[in-house]
């Protein structure tokens, strides 16, 4: 059995409940090679909440997104079965509590080698992600994209906040920061340590401004380069990555970011990549009146859902020869 969104053609957007992409809303790991995941937690952000409702702004927003990819030349369902599996039981005020309610709800799912796309909540989850993926491949590469680096030691004595995952990450052994970068980072910051600290964790990191240097082309290559093509990957996509031009719904805008086209183009270049998993974080309604920040999120994750079929026809096309 395949499942695949209901035909916007036949059956009007407005009816029905609200999923992603109109997939069925069921939690099973038979018959699937991708899951939509929400984990609403938003009480480790430092400026402005409220993302905990960000998984039901995106779906909101993708029952726009149709099946076919011109921009991949692939129909998503012609080679993958996903649904939207719901929501992770997220405990507010309670960041380790939520964790382990993370790694037990993703397990099964990651176990079974299906790719979830992980919607946040602030981005204090990835470490949530991590601490699962690393349980079945060790430690991980990580493709970064955002603002912000969020390898700070602390933020007002906490060390489990939405500014220090990856540190935390590192710290606890689940990152391959020799095959990881960070891309995007900008903005005003504490001190020249704030970029350095993750160079010396291990992490190859692009600021905005060496990419606007570089060139996409370039940095794309770099990516590659720096991850290689069979290592596992698990790719984190913060929405402040994009400027806030195009992604106002956020908690920590910055300015002179990314067009959303260029976001875009950055993850379908992902393309080759062993991606095992996503996340995508810190949509924040309230501050999305219009919903184009939405609208660009629910992008971004089909992007996502494209390149798991992407990798899988690819498979079938070596399978076959």
């Amino acid at each position: 059995m395949k499942y695949q969104p209901k035909d916007s053609s036949l059956s009007p957007r407005f009816t029905g409940v609200r999923t992603f992409m109109r997939l069925e809303n069921i939690q099973t790991t038979e018959d699937v090679d991708f899951v939509i995941v929400g984990v609403p937690f938003d009480t480790a952000a430092s400026n402005r909440v409220g993302t905990r409702y960000g998984p039901q702004h995106v779906r909101n927003a993708s029952v726009l997104l149709r099946p076919y990819n011109p921009d991949q030349d692939i129909n998503i369902f012609d080679y993958c079965s996903g649904v939207d599996y719901g929501d992770i039981d997220v405990v507010p005020g309670n960041i380790h509590r939520t964790y382990d309610n993370m790694v037990e709800g993703l397990m099964p799912i990651v176990e079974k080698g299906i790719t979830p796309i992980i919607i946040g909540g602030d981005h204090s989850i990835s470490l949530g992600n991590l601490r699962a993926f690393a349980r079945k491949y060790g430690p991980i590469s990580l493709v970064h994209f955002d603002a912000h680096g969020d390898t700070w030691d602390n933020y007002y004595g906490e060390k489990y906040m939405h500014g220090t995952p990856f540190r935390r990450a590192v710290e606890e052994g689940l990152i391959d920061t020799a095959h990881s970068i960070q891309i995007g980072m900008r903005g005003p910051l504490y001190g020249p340590d704030c970029i350095q600290d993750a160079r010396d964790l291990g992490f190859e990191v692009i600021t905005m401004s060496e990419m606007r240097k570089l060139g996409q082309e370039n940095v794309i290559k770099r990516i590659h380069e720096r991850v290689g093509g069979e290592s596992p990957v698990f790719v984190t996509f913060d929405i402040d990555f994009v400027d806030p031009a195009y992604a106002p719904g956020t908690g920590t805008p910055e300015v002179a970011g990314p067009t959303s086209h260029e976001a875009l183009e950055y993850v379908r270049s992902l393309k080759g990549l062993n991606i095992v998993g996503f996340d995508l974080v810190e949509v924040l309604p309230a501050f999305d009146p219009t919903e184009i920040t939405a609208g660009l999120a629910s992008a971004v994750a089909f992007e996502m859902i494209s390149l798991v079929a992407l990798k899988k026809r690819a498979a079938l096309e070596m399978a076959s020869k």
